[in-house]
């Protein structure tokens, strides 16, 4: 890797350009994982949190499904060959022209938590199958809870699944939580297939046609051992309180697949030196694939390269990292240590797949929605 990292740097970049890669062999690698965890669950992959196409393309040939927020990220998957029927639009509360769009394009499976949202759906896509999303019981277990926006609560389930299937006469197929991002308490899943198996059992109290699918949501890290902690977990709970085999399993795991498959590189773009601590700039900052690292850089790597393998230097220094922008809040990493490094060479991150380039922006004229992807497979020769 580093090596075609160095390689790639030197041919077709200089300093000011910004560059990812992609390890397609780790891919492959988290759907064993993935199926091997939760061999009954099928993953519908969170579109959202990195829609490099060459990934999205990886996944669905691994047999990934996918969950799209909007109609363009619909769209973007749509536009490499996918079947609609392969996409659940999984946001509950839709623009008016996005749900017109799915009904056109034949996306049929929907989340939603509100009568307002039934009537759009019933007048726009009445066709379209539903699954009820419910707030997780606990979410504090989560880093980033979501709780707090998405969700019915359990007194809210009876009189909406009524009014849905008995008043609107929609297809009410299955029950959806999220316990949030990154989940950091493997028992907030349980709770929360309890609260599911509770809305199951008043859709057939209210003699609603018989619910089928159960989405677990998302939260998950392929990194750590709490994933299969998780799964165990789940895979008991599932078994308590749905024993019945022809349920469909689903799930919307988002920074598993990317975020340890993603590289990104940043050259060495300025620099000044204050006694013993050296100050690094570099081509890329916080209102690029930055951002998201304000809530997680724990989860970051750091390696420095110099742009000639000979010459790396022994002299440890305490660091700080800018972005390139204007803006003094642009910090990427402070007082780290770091051999000293000269202009032009590199700076490495690691682990840097997940909700990285795509939530960033063009300020101060920056483009750092447009870094480009190179592909890699770590188990070629």
């Amino acid at each position: 890797m580093t090596k075609f990292i160095r390689s790639v740097a030197e041919e077709k970049h200089e300093a000011g350009q910004p560059l990812y890669v992609l390890d397609l062999a780790t891919i492959e690698g988290l759907m064993d994982k993935w199926n091997h965890s939760f061999p009954n669950v099928k993953p519908f992959y969170a579109v959202k949190c990195n829609t490099e196409p060459a990934l999205i393309t990886k996944l669905a040939n691994l047999g990934a499904n996918f969950d799209c927020a909007s109609l363009v990220e619909i769209d973007s998957v749509l536009s490499l060959g996918i079947s609609p029927n392969r996409i659940i639009f999984a946001n509950p509360c839709k623009a008016i022209s996005h749900i017109k769009h799915a009904a056109a394009v034949g996306v049929n499976l929907t989340t939603f938590d509100s009568e307002v949202e039934v009537d759009k759906i019933k007048k726009w896509h009445p066709q379209c199958r539903l699954l009820l999303r419910i707030k997780a019981p606990n979410d504090s277990g989560a880093m980033r809870p979501l709780g707090k926006k998405f969700g019915v609560l359990p007194e809210e389930i009876e009189p909406l699944l009524h009014y849905a299937c008995n008043v609107a006469g929609l297809k009410v197929v299955g029950v959806s939580f999220h316990v949030g991002s990154i989940a950091q308490d493997p028992t907030i899943y349980r709770e929360a297939i309890a609260n599911a198996r509770a809305a199951f059992d008043v859709a057939d109290y209210l003699g609603i046609p018989k619910m089928q699918i159960l989405n677990i949501g998302g939260g998950f890290r392929s990194s750590t051992s709490l994933f299969e902690e998780i799964a165990g977990v789940v895979n008991e709970a599932v078994k308590d309180y749905f024993p019945d085999p022809n349920l469909t399993m689903i799930a919307e795991p988002g920074r598993f697949f990317p975020e340890t498959a993603f590289t990104l590189v940043t050259h060495v773009i300025g620099k000044r030196v204050r006694g013993e601590k050296i100050e690094y700039w570099i081509d890329e900052g916080i209102y690029g694939s930055f951002r998201p690292t304000l809530y997680n850089s724990c989860f970051v790597g750091i390696k420095p390269l110099s742009t000639k393998a000979s010459e790396e230097s022994s002299q440890i220094c305490e660091s700080t990292i800018y972005g390139p922008s204007c803006d003094s809040l642009d910090e990427v990493a402070v007082d780290i240590k770091l051999p000293e490094l000269q202009l032009d060479d590199l700076i490495v991150f690691y682990n840097m797949g997940a909700y990285s380039k795509y939530v960033g922006s063009k300020f101060n004229g920056f483009d750092m929605l447009s870094t480009p992807t190179y592909l890699v497979s770590t188990n070629s020769s």
